[in-house]
């Protein structure tokens, strides 16, 4: 479609003047100081001006003009100062910044493009400071939970290396046990690596819920049958032939996650109900235990990798939540703690998306 003059977009108005401005000319680049080349822009402005008086009136002052030169090169010193000021601090923040210190921040008083430069780098530093923190606490929370089951597999084998224990099925399920919980540990965190990159396609279809509980429910009480702490599962549909719109795989990870999560903090004997119901052509899938429940304080972090409701032994790897929480954004979903505090509730589309 042909533009006529002057019905150009803002858009590309943006862009032809970006065009323009990236080849102009830039005759004081090669000069360091910002303020010197306020005085030289000063300077020059002034030399115009007095220039074109010259061959208006043909004649000036030399000492008025001297002197006004003078005066223009000391008042750009002085105001170029306030300008100067904040870039001198950002230069000595980086610099602080590439040996690791992420606490300094530049004062951002003025509201012209320096002030918003201070701006925007002080919200960088803060991002880096977050991202330097989330990276020591991962470190030091992989390190806890390698360091567990790595000791107590050792334990075991040195125990049987020197003869205090016999190879029986007793101690060797005891060294399986510790094997699996690295197995777990190493693909939860392949697979958060994975889901973090944006390096997960998610083969979305339209299916029914209950087989999928069927299934998940199944594996559920195989894996906590070992356990011996007796928890029973009960899985509904309303109605029996709900169906959603979801990668498949990656729900039945989620469920399985929630289903886990649920047994290790519910009480022993307890119940963990799974129930999904349709509406607003929504499917919302609730997963409940009998346990206390998750205090209101606590409820936003439990999707934060490592966070495991308060318990610090015997409450898994602290990373299936969040894996289920990624799972969930990625289909534009939404998972939550609900009331009384032991309930978790998935809101997905029933239904593909008229815009899909």
């Amino acid at each position: 479609m042909n533009t006529m003059p002057g019905t150009e977009t803002p858009s590309r108005l943006r862009q032809l003047a970006g065009r323009v401005t990236a080849v102009l000319p830039r005759p004081l680049d090669r000069i360091r100081s910002i303020k010197l080349k306020l005085a030289v822009l000063m300077t020059f402005a002034g030399g115009l001006a007095f220039g074109y008086f010259r061959l208006q009136i043909g004649w000036l002052p030399p000492m008025t003009t001297l002197a006004a030169m003078v005066i223009a090169l000391v008042s750009s010193q002085f105001l170029a100062h306030g300008i100067t000021t904040p870039l001198r601090e950002m230069t000595a923040a980086a610099q602080r910044m590439a040996r690791g210190d992420y606490t300094s921040r530049v004062r951002a008083s003025s509201r012209d493009e320096v002030g918003q430069l201070a701006e925007a780098f002080n919200r960088m530093a803060a991002d880096l400071a977050a991202a330097d923190r989330q990276r020591r606490d991962l470190i030091a929370n992989v390190s806890h939970e390698l360091r567990t089951p790595i000791t107590a597999l050792s334990a075991v084998l040195e125990n049987l290396v020197d003869g205090v224990s016999q190879p029986d099925p007793k101690t060797l399920e005891t060294a399986l046990a510790q094997t699996e919980r690295l197995g777990r540990l190493v693909s939860e965190l392949l697979d958060l690596s994975t889901i973090e990159a944006g390096a997960v396609a998610l083969d979305r279809g339209e299916f029914a819920v209950a087989p999928l509980f069927a299934e998940v429910v199944a594996e559920a009480e195989v894996m906590t049958a070992a356990s011996g702490r007796g928890i029973r599962f009960r899985s509904e549909t309303d109605p029996a032939s709900a169906s959603v719109y979801a990668d498949r795989a990656r729900l039945h990870q989620v469920l399985s996650n929630l289903l886990d999560n649920a047994a290790r903090h519910g009480p022993a004997g307890g119940e963990v109900r799974l129930r999904a119901r349709t509406l607003s052509g929504d499917l919302v899938i609730d997963v409940e235990d009998d346990g206390p429940g998750i205090p209101p304080a606590q409820r936003e972090h439990i999707f934060d990798r490592f966070t495991r409701g308060g318990r610090t032994d015997g409450g898994g790897t602290g990373l299936g939540l969040a894996i289920a929480r990624w799972v969930i954004d990625l289909h534009r979903g939404s998972i939550a703690v609900t009331d009384p505090g032991s309930r978790i509730r998935v809101i997905l589309p029933a239904t593909e998306p008229p815009d899909h």
